[in-house]
């Protein structure tokens, strides 16, 4: 397998809190990294209001320029207030979302050398993403093993030696700052993925950048948000993603608001284990 390059981007909240400095940098420095894919991993609006999903399709045909993209709804995404515990069915939450990115919320892209498939974690005020905690209400995520199963059927049928990535909202892995976790039951969404065959999960929601793994096997990327909202006010950052037959990098891209411009900062490589 020749290299692969994903840029990874997360939370871009179109709306009041977005920086437009940071998304106009990104509509000319993404193209310049030459990406196999671009990847957004929810929370495309802050309200789910029709101009902040416009705003956010204008950046993404922007982006569909330069490469393929795949993008998935996050939990800002996700009108809950339409239906609370679905007592109005599934589709008011994801409606107005659904006009402007399509009707699959878990779409997958298929490039040469890889397989990138979606997977909803957002799904509102739902009973799978209840805690004792009262503001995770509307907050947490999960995933449920219907998602997983179709993720790991289409990884079966994807040719030998592809890159098999998995692209959810909510973080996988505890936020360094937060000491959160993105899902709720994450010891059994963690034990999904590792068993769906994925090599590689990208994903947001915790503001923060961050990589890792899932016992020892599966490589974690979490992008961090283009706000004004980030954990501890650090830089907004995305993730380059790099892989090849024997490993995974991660590489942190961060804003360097005087330079108007992001810079490449720390970098984490992982061997690519196949299972």
């Amino acid at each position: 397998m020749s290299s692969l390059r994903l840029v990874h981007l997360s939370d871009l909240h179109f709306g009041v809190h977005s920086d437009l400095d940071q998304v106009r940098r990104l509509e000319t420095q993404v193209p310049e990294l030459e990406p196999t894919a671009i990847v957004i991993s929810g929370d495309l609006s802050q309200r789910a209001r029709h101009g902040e999903y416009q705003r956010a399709l204008a950046f993404v045909d922007r982006m569909r320029a330069h490469a393929p993209v795949l993008v998935i709804p996050g939990n800002h995404d996700a009108a809950w207030w339409a239906s609370p515990l679905g007592l109005f069915g599934r589709g008011p939450i994801h409606a107005k979302y659904r006009q402007y990115f399509g009707d699959d919320l878990s779409p997958v892209l298929e490039v040469p050398g890889a397989v990138i498939a979606g997977a909803l974690s957002a799904h509102g005020v739902a009973f799978g993403s209840m805690t004792w905690n009262l503001r995770d209400t509307a907050v947490k995520g999960h995933l449920p093993a219907g998602e997983v199963a179709r993720v790991r059927d289409r990884f079966r049928a994807a040719s030998s030696g592809a890159l098999r990535v998995v692209v959810l909202h909510h973080n996988v892995l505890r936020g360094e700052i937060s000491q959160r976790m993105g899902l709720a039951r994450w010891r059994q969404a963690q034990r999904r993925l590792r068993e769906s065959g994925a090599d590689l999960v990208l994903c947001g929601h915790d503001h923060q950048e961050g990589v890792g793994q899932i016992d020892g096997e599966t490589v974690v990327s979490t992008a961090s948000t283009h706000t004004s909202r980030t954990r501890g006010k650090r830089p907004s950052a995305f993730n380059l993603v790099t892989a090849d037959d024997t490993s995974i990098s991660v590489r942190h891209l961060c804003w360097d608001r005087d330079a108007g411009t992001f810079r490449p900062s720390d970098e984490a490589r992982f061997a690519r284990i196949r299972r």
